[in-house]
């Protein structure tokens, strides 16, 4: 077992990964400066980023491949990998072989010719990666949920404005087309105010047979595979995917595909910048195994000006979808999605990350010459959005501001479920009202020295 970390401040972190990279890239060839590429409204040599990823496996695994796909096409340069899987590590590196290996994102971030990063790590790595990256001045790619706590979405928002970084979250079904239509569609009218929007979605798993504490993977650094969360003996229960049923790092389906459904919902509501004034869940918490998310769960979320009412279900009243030969040929997972509930229709998203479906009725529908027109990524591209910030200073579809708003909704509602009682909040500021053991919950201590 690694011995536990010392005090180190945030200077001295990344002054220490500073010296340790000047160790570990003597001897590399020489690398396109930052100086001479993108920045925000300043195009670069060739316009190619220098690219950094940290964490290389699931959502990771398709972020590099996306990325080496780009630098075939001399977009980008993938420059640096950092995993704490070393075998994980190992493949990657196949795949791109002129990229760098690190086991400690301190030194990649460190690294002054890396301009972005793309982080897909564990959620309770995110809010710590993005803001030591942002400090260092790089352009984040962050995969959803943003954040854990709301202390640590409020951090990700200020350090991206404090050093004028593009952030990007990983809800990409705003970018889908279908998301799209269905927005401008909504935007235009055509099924009147909208004054409800329902999610469905199946519940989280239960860990019927847990396992006992054991040695972590060879392979694993399992102390940074812990970071900011306390330290606590490896268990097989715990990762790689399964952290998504634990609280502190996962949260369960209302962090994972809630961040998706309710992104879209507060994007076409037109509500990142407002946020519900009071929450309300219920639901079932696990009694025995390793796993702590609600199976069941049902959150109500209070918006006012304008009135409307957003609701979670776990599970809901799935709607199958209504084309089955399509949904065989492109795998349309229709078990999560939503309701749209107007005042003289109703509209259903189906799924609601990089795949989004809608009715046969929006595909139809065409916009007349004094239609309104909603915002639409390049090409319908979640990463080229996320480039073309990068390029002008423009905001992205998922900033950091809208993808904090979206997570907090997910933070609050699983807040109400374990304490049992609703929750007041207060959008502007950001905080929990009127309720002092609940306003305690609103961050959490990490370790040092992987701390905020």
């Amino acid at each position: 077992m690694r011995d536990q970390p010392t005090h180190t401040t945030r200077r001295s972190f990344l002054k220490t990964s500073a010296t340790a990279l000047g160790a570990t890239v003597i001897g590399l060839p020489q690398i396109i400066p930052a100086s001479v590429l993108a920045a925000p409204g300043r195009p670069g040599a060739n316009d190619r980023l220098n690219i950094g990823h940290i964490g290389i496996g699931g959502m990771g695994g398709g972020h590099l491949q996306y990325m080496v796909s780009r630098q075939n096409r001399n977009e980008v340069n993938i420059v640096a990998l950092c995993d704490v899987d070393k075998g994980r590590l190992a493949q990657a590196a196949g795949r791109a072989p002129r990229a760098t290996p690190y086991g400690d994102y301190r030194e990649l971030i460190a690294r002054k010719d890396i301009d972005a990063v793309v982080i897909a790590t564990p959620d309770h790595w995110h809010a710590v990666q993005t803001v030591h990256a942002a400090e260092c001045g790089k352009h984040v790619y962050v995969e959803k949920p943003a954040c854990c706590t709301i202390e640590e979405g409020k951090a990700m928002a200020a350090a991206a404005k404090a050093n004028n970084v593009t952030v990007q979250v990983g809800s990409q079904g705003r970018s889908q087309p279908e998301c799209y239509k269905a927005h401008r569609y909504i935007a235009n009218g055509m099924i009147g105010k909208v004054r409800k929007v329902t999610c469905w979605h199946y519940p989280s798993p239960a860990d019927t047979h847990p396992v006992p504490d054991s040695e972590p993977p060879a392979d694993l650094d399992w102390d940074m595979w812990l970071g900011p969360l306390r330290w606590r003996p490896y268990n097989q229960r715990y990762c790689p995917g399964t952290f998504r049923w634990m609280m502190e790092s996962g949260g369960g389906q209302i962090r994972d595909r809630g961040a998706h459904v309710m992104s879209n919902a507060l994007w076409i509501m037109n509500a990142d910048a407002t946020g519900p004034v009071a929450i309300e869940a219920t639901g079932t918490l696990p009694t025995s195994g390793a796993w702590d998310t609600a199976m069941n769960m049902e959150v109500i979320y209070e918006f006012k000006n304008p009135d409307w009412t957003l609701v979670w279900s776990q599970p809901g009243d799935m709607i199958p979808y209504f084309d089955a030969e399509k949904k065989k040929n492109e795998g349309i997972r229709d078990s999560y999605g939503a309701v749209y509930h107007g005042e003289q229709d109703k509209l259903i998203l189906w799924v609601g990350d990089g795949q989004v479906y809608t009715e046969k009725k929006v595909l139809d529908w065409k916009p007349g010459a004094n239609a309104v027109d909603v915002y639409k990524s390049p090409g319908f591209d979640h990463h080229e959005d996320w480039f073309q910030g990068i390029r002008t200073g423009k905001k992205t579809v998922m900033n950091i501001g809208a993808g904090v708003a979206t997570a907090f909704l997910t933070v609050l509602g699983n807040l109400s479920l374990v304490l049992g009682r609703k929750l007041r909040w207060d959008p502007v500021k950001q905080e929990i009202v009127g309720d002092e053991a609940a306003r305690r919950l609103m961050s959490r201590p990490q370790r040092y020295p992987y701390h905020l």
